[in-house]
């Protein structure tokens, strides 16, 4: 992340942060698999949930991010602005922050990698399942909004089509659905309880700091009334049927 930082300072644009945060945990996984001495079989489908987790998630972020390369994203200049003088500084301990973080919200997949166990229990294969719808939900909320915004006739328009028109946040509810599955899969292990933190940090970063909130307010500064009218008629996290 400091390597990171660096890029982000010669290029002014800290939303690089995104794609690095995400790809962190491949390295963590195979890191894992390497040095920890549990079940095989376990290890196994843990290291490869989070591969996959990992790099479609941080694939997606390095499209998005890496198409206006030279044009950072609106809560990231908000955040510039509000750092004055010296943002610069301020992005260097975030991202140090966000490394940090890869760290703690790792703590399922180690409770997970290091379970000796011998027997996969049902409860594990509960969080595989949910996990697994989780993880093609929130890539078919990603694939939505990627291909609303690439029609022309969409700029300026809030994405209220396919998730979207359920939830304004469908790619977030799927998110934190991820986490819940790892999360199960872990309770098997000794202090499996531990990784309720994990999906807990998530909930709480998408409600109160760098998720919805910022998103929301960003999406008023560049819609603004079409995008309230959404807010009103629309479930803010998770998805449901239309408000009259």
């Amino acid at each position: 992340m400091f390597c990171i930082w660096i890029w982000a300072y010669r290029i002014k644009n800290a939303g690089v942060v995104d794609i690095f945060w995400a790809f962190n945990f491949s390295i963590i996984g195979v890191i894992l698999y390497l040095v920890s001495n549990g079940l095989p079989e376990r290890k196994m489908i843990m290291c490869a949930m989070m591969l996959i987790w990992s790099m479609r998630l941080g694939i997606y972020l390095l499209i998005r991010v890496g198409s206006h390369l030279k044009e950072e994203e609106g809560r990231y200049k908000k955040l510039r602005q509000e750092w004055a003088p010296n943002p610069d500084l301020k992005f260097f301990f975030f991202f140090q922050m966000q490394a940090l973080s890869n760290i703690y919200l790792a703590i399922p997949f180690f409770l997970v990698c290091f379970n000796t166990n011998p027997q996969i229990s049902v409860l594990e294969y509960i969080g595989i399942a949910v996990w697994a719808i989780s993880i093609l939900g929130e890539g078919m909320a990603d694939a939505q909004l990627k291909m609303f915004k690439n029609n022309a006739a969409n700029k300026g328009k809030v994405c209220d089509v396919g998730l979207w028109n359920y939830s304004r946040h469908p790619n977030y509810f799927f998110e934190s659905m991820i986490w819940v599955g790892y999360f199960l899969v872990a309770l098997n292990a000794d202090y499996g309880w531990l990784a309720i933190l994990s999906p807990a940090t998530i909930l709480f970063l998408l409600f109160k700091l760098t998720g919805i909130p910022m998103t929301e307010e960003q999406s008023i500064r560049s819609k603004g009334d079409a995008y309230r009218e959404y807010q009103k008629t629309t479930s803010v996290f998770v998805p449901w049927f239309k408000k009259k």
